[in-house]
């Protein structure tokens, strides 16, 4: 069984889209990232992404991420950041610590390719 399928498929990881943009939107450090974006677009693309890195059946087609994020100063600090905020977005979902811990491996990685500029820079 999939991790897509232990957290509950598809209702799940829609639930955990709409309430980890809501995390992300209220984030005074996160929040202008989001500025000036198409939101129904970019769900769209976080849950085909979602589905996907937890070995779903939906399949993410949006760019690359280094060049979906390459006009952002991203920084290591802003993707901790979005990755805890999703982290407790499956908790509050009632994911367990063990699932939730085993998405994160499966996210972590892609910071070599979001994360594009290094130092104190505001977002």
């Amino acid at each position: 069984m999939t991790l897509y399928d232990q957290i509950g498929g598809e209702p799940a990881v829609r639930a955990a889209v709409e309430q980890f943009y809501a995390r992300l939107l209220a984030d005074p450090m996160i929040g202008p990232f989001f500025e000036n974006t198409d939101r129904t677009r970019l769900k769209a693309h976080q849950f085909a992404f979602l589905s996907q890195a937890l070995g779903g059946p939906q399949r993410y087609s949006g760019a690359a991420m280094s060049r979906a994020h390459a006009r952002l100063r991203i920084e290591q600090r802003h993707f901790d950041a979005v990755v805890a905020h999703l982290a407790e977005t499956l908790r509050e979902l009632g994911v367990s610590q063990q699932l939730v811990a085993q998405a994160m491996q499966a996210i972590a990685p892609l910071a070599s390719q979001i994360v594009n500029a290094s130092g104190a820079a505001s977002a």
